[in-house]
């Protein structure tokens, strides 16, 4: 077997790299598992050949896209994507490694173009699973053109779910053709909806086929952010299934009894399993989360996970779930990403942990390379290392289509009595706050509630029955303000909110732009008012100018909201 090794090696090197880089190989070859060509190594009879160590030429690839393009069944939309040509990544490519920032703008060939066969260690060269998306429904009137399967039809009929939106009629049947995909939509479009469908569709008791065979691990594991985010697709997730079959899903959200989480996950046996990294990875290293065998990966709100505290935690997901004994990087699984704009940080993230994944929008669906993202900024901060700036750009993406911006000037003294003014004036039945510092909600909630506002605080402080019960009542109407920190300003999905304020200034367009996501949200209209101090307007301004939206000066006056004029 070493001899064998040996000659392979020595093939490989006479075709595509150098002999002073052979020490390098033989290195690699010897103290790294992961290294993918090794791994496509199988032991036969035959005579040893380019394809038998798993290469392909450009000129292999070329002359396939050529075929395809000639093939008229392939509808329109097939050969547009297919003349898409992805950009080839060389080099060995390390699992949970970072890609370098790297921008290869591919060139339509002629059809009598020679070119000179070239090998590409560690990656086929052109070879990509095809976008399969015949005449998708990027605009259905109704679930059953998606490919759903009955019983999940009947589910969805019962708890009145009638129309896909614009992005669950793109995602569903790309999902379901077998793809990685990262899904990007402004904030409230029903992303959540558009990957549990076609997870549902394949796993659990509402699956196309109903198999007698016993299940044994869970077999899709949703990753999100933050608690409350956590909860919500859990809650979505059970709607889904109904009473009978709600044990399907189990939740692994920090917080909450780690105890009670594994006995639940022994006594039930769920095949969905929805949490936050910590927690997830905590379970699994001590042996009671089994998710070798998963088919799904979800990861929700992306950009969050990507955070250096989710670092570690992580890993062990990605390393973990549905990466069976000796299997290579996303083998056997299925990875979803979830985002509302799509940085350069979640643009590197996809290309490693997925296997060719598909961007993901309203009414398009098509390769990850056919969006341009600038290289980030880099920044360095005192006493840290150097970190990627925030994409101001990308932010008003994320922000649903029917907001209008408004924003109030008034003393620090005056704010609270400003919002209470503000919710009279719109007549708002459903208000999110925004503080910035924990100390100052209680204060804010006992002068509204002085007032005769019912009013209550969520903040990362309560514990999770106290959120539990304040997000209730919010959602039922007895709690007509809720006034948080930037805790809610991500997941959170109170459909019927109708106006968010900023008592205090979000930090950047960013963090603005997924506040104001709270409201407007599933094609609803919304409005976002930031109550400011003189010598705050400047960020208003600057927030305007970053997100590309106008944000309008008002006052309230005789419980009416009063548009101004902009002053210099």
């Amino acid at each position: 077997m070493p001899a064998l090794v040996s000659s392979r090696l020595l093939f490989l090197v006479s075709e595509s790299v150098s002999f002073g880089s052979l020490s390098h190989v033989c290195r690699s070859a010897c103290f790294r598992s992961d290294v993918r060509f090794l791994s496509r190594f199988r032991p036969h009879n035959g005579p040893l050949t380019l394809a038998s160590l798993g290469f392909r030429s450009e000129l292999e690839s070329v002359k396939e896209n050529q075929v395809t393009r000639d093939n008229p069944r392939d509808s329109p939309a097939d050969i547009a994507l297919q003349q898409l040509n992805p950009p080839v990544q060389n080099g060995l490519q390390q699992f949970s490694t970072p890609l370098e920032d790297e921008h290869d703008h591919s060139v339509s060939l002629p059809k009598d173009a020679k070119i000179k066969p070239k090998i590409v260690r560690g990656k086929e060269v052109g070879k990509r699973k095809p976008l399969e998306i015949e005449a998708a429904p990027f605009a259905a009137e109704s679930f059953s053109e998606l490919g759903l399967p009955p019983f999940l039809l009947q589910r969805l009929e019962q708890e009145g779910f009638t129309k896909p939106t614009d992005v669950q009629s793109s995602a569903v049947p790309t999902i379901l053709k077998g793809h990685d995909a990262v899904i990007q939509s402004y904030t409230g479009s029903g992303k959540t909806l558009a990957y549990l469908l076609p997870i549902l569709s394949e796993v659990g008791p509402l699956k196309k086929s109903q198999s007698s065979a016993p299940r044994r691990e869970v077999e899709a594991v949703i990753v999100a952010p933050s608690r409350e985010l956590g909860m919500q697709i859990v809650r979505e997730v059970e709607k889904l299934l109904g009473p009978d079959d709600k044990r399907m899903v189990q939740q692994l959200v920090g917080g909450a009894n780690k105890t009670r989480q594994e006995e639940a996950l022994k006594k039930n046996k769920p095949a969905i399993v929805v949490g936050t990294p910590g927690r997830i990875a905590e379970i699994s290293a001590s042996g009671k989360l089994h998710t070798h065998g998963c088919q799904f990966l979800v990861l929700d709100e992306v950009d969050e996970l990507l955070a250096f505290n989710f670092r570690e935690d992580m890993h062990r997901i990605l390393e973990h779930v549905g990466r069976k004994s000796g299997a290579g990087p996303a083998s056997g699984r299925r990875t979803i990403m979830v985002s509302a704009t799509v940085p350069f940080s979640v643009m590197r993230a996809a290309q490693s942990w997925c296997r060719d994944p598909v961007l993901v929008r309203a009414k398009s669906v098509g390769p990850l390379e056919s969006i341009s993202v600038p290289a980030p900024s880099r920044v360095n901060l005192p006493g840290s290392n150097e970190i990627e700036a925030p994409s101001q750009a990308a932010a008003s993406e994320s922000m649903p289509p029917l907001l209008k911006h408004y924003y109030c000037i008034t003393n620090l003294q005056h704010k609270v009595d400003t919002l209470r003014r503000c919710v009279h004036a719109l007549d708002a039945k459903s208000v999110i706050a925004f503080m910035n510092q924990n100390k100052q909600l209680k204060d804010t909630v006992f002068k509204l509630e002085a007032r005769g506002m019912k009013a209550a605080e969520l903040h990362g402080d309560l514990n999770k029955l106290a959120r539990s019960s304040v997000l209730k009542k919010f959602r039922s109407g007895e709690i007509r303000v809720l006034v948080t920190n930037e805790l809610a300003a991500r997941g959170l999905d109170v459909t019927e909110c109708d106006l968010v304020v900023n008592l205090g200034l979000p930090t950047d367009s960013i963090h603005y732009a997924h506040r104001a996501g709270r409201t407007g949200r599933l094609g609803r209209k919304g409005v976002v008012v930031t109550v400011c101090e003189e010598r705050e307007v400047f960020v208003v301004r600057k927030l305007q100018k970053q997100l590309g939206i106008a944000i309008q000066p008002c006052d309230f006056l005789e419980g009416r909201l009063v548009k101004k004029e902009e002053q210099d």
